[in-house]
């Protein structure tokens, strides 16, 4: 029998983990800033907080298959990353602020693919309704992105360290909150290797990869880039939040969106969706109008592609695979090609400008949607 749904204990996670991407993601770079580094060593080190997720999801996956005990992991990572992070008051130098970052973004790293578990569990079959609880996470990122800006504008950057000792903290407590949920079967679960050997697994990976490597000059540089615009930080803030916003719209109707178009379809359409948005902040970064709507078109190239991202993973990964299927989807993506992405947009940037950097993230797009168009295809749960 499934578990009766923790609604609103699931959704206070999402609400401060995004929340805290909320703040790092547009602030950090400005953080790194203020201690003098340059856009190479920002790249570098925006690259180091992704590339733990290379390695960090996969261990602690593979911990909590074996073990069982994915919530005590999630619980176990936001404690130690809520006391690693502390340490980023007693560091100014490149490598002193590079040691701090590798160590809490390790256990960081280890929450959320073990967490997308322990909810897919508790919704069973009700996977389509992954997006309703999700999008709560969204909210955390808006309020976070919106309200930060001119607080930091105001007080000074300085405050972003605790502000986000308050968010590690608060996704501690809600983790505390929540009970663990196994699934209602896992003797179903082929060798990891047999599952890693399909062509299409293997090319969902590099769509995975290749997408966040397009992503990563936008995480990793989008601040400044408005900045060098002329934009202050309060209204990128506000741009940030318009994007996430776009993001919650879709997240909201999902569950009608796969019934209608499949997966598949979703899937291609966020991709193509994506390089239109790039074109866009690459040519006419100068154009408020042209930039908004590409803030909008993060309803695709993000929420539109994770939810669908999400659903292929769990269909993939069954039973005792689930954990290291998500920590997969984590690292390769997320973690491989957000580092990837982050270090060499700093170097484009650095020695061609930054127009560049998404000059880059559309190409790799392009390749990314023509994997997907060739070999993503899978009658049981798309079109």
């Amino acid at each position: 029998m499934a578990a009766k749904l923790p609604y609103w204990r699931l959704s206070a996670f999402y609400f401060f983990y995004f929340g805290c991407l909320g703040t790092l993601v547009p602030y950090w770079g400005l953080y790194l800033q203020s201690l003098e580094f340059t856009i190479v060593e920002i790249g570098q080190l925006m690259a180091l907080l992704m590339g733990t997720k290379i390695v960090s999801p996969n261990i602690w996956g593979w911990i909590a298959d074996h073990t069982g005990e994915r919530i005590r992991v999630v619980q176990l990572g936001s404690l130690l990353s809520l006391l690693t992070f502390s340490g980023i008051f007693w560091v100014e130098s490149f490598w002193g602020v590079a040691g701090v970052m590798l160590l809490f973004s390790f256990f960081w790293h280890a929450t959320h693919p073990q967490f997308e578990v322990v909810t897919l569990n508790y919704l069973h079959h009700d996977h389509h309704l992954y997006s309703r609880i999700r999008l709560w996470g969204s909210v955390g990122f808006i309020l976070a992105a919106s309200t930060f800006g001119p607080l930091l504008e105001w007080a000074g950057i300085e405050l972003l360290l605790w502000l986000l000792v308050g968010i590690y903290s608060g996704i501690f407590i809600s983790s505390l909150l929540v009970r663990e949920c196994r699934p209602i079967s896992d003797s179903d679960s082929p060798p990891i290797w047999q599952v890693l050997s399909r062509p299409e697994v293997m090319s969902l990976i590099g769509v995975g990869f290749l997408m966040q490597v397009g992503h990563a000059p936008y995480y990793a540089f989008f601040t400044l880039y408005m900045e060098q615009h002329g934009l202050s930080r309060g209204f990128i803030g506000q741009l940030w939040s318009l994007g996430v916003v776009m993001e919650v719209v879709i997240f909201w109707v999902m569950h009608r969106l796969i019934g209608r178009f499949g997966l598949r379809t979703l899937l291609l359409t966020s991709l193509l969706l994506t390089i239109v948005r790039w074109q866009l902040t690459a040519w006419l970064a100068d154009s408020l109008a042209v930039i908004l709507l590409a803030q909008m078109l993060h309803a695709a190239s993000f929420g539109l592609f994770h939810a669908v991202m999400i659903a292929l993973f769990h269909h993939h990964f069954t039973g005792k695979l689930q954990g290291r299927g998500q920590a997969l989807f984590s690292s390769l993506s997320y973690g491989a090609g957000g580092a990837v992405g982050s270090y060499y947009a700093g170097l484009l940037w650095s020695g061609y400008g930054a127009m560049m950097i998404y000059q880059m993230a559309t190409v790799v797009t392009v390749v990314a949607l023509i994997v997907a168009w060739r070999w993503l295809f899978d009658p049981r749960i798309g079109k």
